[in-house]
């Protein structure tokens, strides 16, 4: 794991330690990075500046880069300057390079003032004139470009720091990277790469390389932004960002509910293809089972569903208890936890949960697992085991409440009350010889208990759900519930 940070204009405070925790969060974790040392460190970039700085000077000596002098203005003149017959006129390289002010147009002794009067300057890399460069990519094949096309890009800048492109090459050399695999926007710069291996002396060892194809986003055309998880409404980032610079807050698929191994398979199969109906895969069988000859050439469009569907599906894998204990963390972490219509506190919701025994917390996970798609809904779907509804669901109330209803909940409560055994078995006998011997239907009964138990219709079934309750709150729910509706 090695921080790429010698760009400093770009650098965001506390954006390594942002990517180190994602990393975590998501399960990939590293033989050798910033924090667990190893024979290739130092791992952070901006603690390399020496290493880059002697690289770049022997290309100078070489002949193969040189120094440029060029002011900020003489550069825009050049880039204004377009010649319409002469290939890439506005851009610093062969066509251009001998009209500006480099070591190829100065005298030896003219550039060495400069250096020694500390003028500013950059190093650039000296691109052929008349060369077809050959990139060879496990994706794509066999990518040819000419030479003319390229430009002199910048290998190290006025404020003594290296490029990508010089950084790069020389850190994946030195710590022996067998494979560079990275977006297909990076394909451009692909053979000022090779050029730069060459260049070094290190191409019989040059990595292989592959491009994957773009995330696109999910109603259009265009690479994915976190501008379109903004308007659509779900998340881009793996874990929610505080941008210190804008204060803007990017939400995050850990905040949103979403589970580790859930988020990995679904990025897994953006771009790639098992070659088998298979969708759900472990970290271990990702491991055994990717390659990259099955990667695809074409942009893969994201779908914030299928993204859901692949959480649904790992969430119904957990056991009973692995979900309990999801139950109590997301109630300890949760700022607020809504019940209905109500807000109550973090804190609040954890104390409700602690008191209930353990084994019903697992019992209610069973019943309600099959609705949760991320983890709030755990406590949206749950919240009505640990408190009592204040307010019912008023379209409900107007659809199934009938004249005659308030008195079937009032006999029921007081026959439920002198029941001496509370099981599931007990309940039915219950509820089946109270609606035989008033010969009504079952949803008559069940359906206005709902409401004054739950607050809406929504839940398992009203056994399992009156069972779980026990007798006092149920018959309590029931009776208060009744008076509250009936006004």
């Amino acid at each position: 794991m090695r921080i790429e940070d010698t760009d400093q204009q770009r650098y965001v405070k506390g954006a390594e330690g942002y990517i180190l925790e994602s990393l975590n969060w998501c399960g990939i974790h590293f033989d050798e990075d910033v924090k667990k040392e190893g024979p290739y460190g130092p791992y952070r970039q901006s603690e390399r500046r020496n290493i880059y700085r002697q690289y770049a000077e022997q290309l100078v000596q070489k002949g193969l880069a040189y120094y440029a002098f060029d002011t900020e203005a003489e550069l825009e003149v050049m880039r204004n300057k377009t010649n319409p017959a002469e290939a890439n006129s506005s851009q610093y390289g062969p066509a251009t390079r001998m009209n500006m002010k480099n070591a190829l147009t100065l005298t030896e002794e003219e550039v060495q003032e400069k250096l020694n009067n500390g003028e500013a300057h950059v190093v650039r890399i000296k691109i052929p004139e008349n060369e077809v460069i050959q990139v060879n990519d496990l994706i794509r094949g066999e990518v040819l470009v000419r030479s003319a096309n390229l430009d002199d890009k910048v290998l190290f800048k006025s404020d003594g720091w290296p490029t990508y492109h010089l950084a790069n090459i020389v850190d994946d050399h030195l710590m022996e990277i067998t494979h560079v695999i990275r977006g297909e926007e990076w394909l451009p710069s692909a053979p000022l790469h090779v050029l730069l291996y060459r260049y070094l002396g290190w191409e019989e060892t040059m990595p292989a390389f592959a491009h994957l194809p773009l995330l696109l986003k999910p109603d259009g055309p265009g690479k994915l932004s976190k501008r379109d998880g903004d308007r659509l409404g779900f998340p881009v980032f793996p874990l929610e960002w505080n941008d210190p610079v804008t204060n803007e807050i990017s939400s995050g698929y850990r905040e949103s509910g979403y589970l580790p191994v859930a988020f990995i398979n679904m990025l897994a199969l953006l771009g790639w293809n098992p070659g088998t109906e298979q969708e759900l895969f472990t970290m271990e069988q990702l491991v055994a089972d990717f390659s990259l000859d099955r990667v695809g050439k074409h942009g893969s469009k994201f779908d914030p569903e299928k993204a859901k569907w692949f959480n649904h599906q790992y969430i119904q894998r957990l056991s009973n208890g692995e979900l309990a204990e999801i139950l109590r963390q997301s109630a300890v972490g949760s700022q607020q936890s809504a019940v209905g219509s109500k807000f109550i506190p973090g804190s609040e919701a954890t104390k409700l949960v602690s008191l209930l025994d353990p084994d019903k917390i697992e019992l209610i996970c069973g019943l309600i697992k099959d609705r949760v798609v991320l983890i709030p809904d755990l406590w949206k779907n749950a919240s009505f085991f640990f408190i009592a509804p204040e307010t019912y669901d008023e379209q409900v109330f107007n659809k199934i409440w009938k004249p005659e209803t308030a008195g079937l909940v009032k006999s029921f409560a007081e026959e439920a009350v002198l029941l001496k055994e509370w099981t599931k078995e007990s309940i039915h006998d219950l509820i089946e010889g109270f609606t035989t011997q008033k010969g009504i239907k079952m949803g008559q009964l069940m359906t206005p208990l709902r409401l004054l138990v739950v607050g809406s219709n929504q839940g398992p079934g009203m056994m399992d759900i009156l069972f779980l309750l026990g007798k006092e709150e149920s018959v309590g729910r029931i009776v208060k519930g009744n008076e509250r509706v009936r006004g």
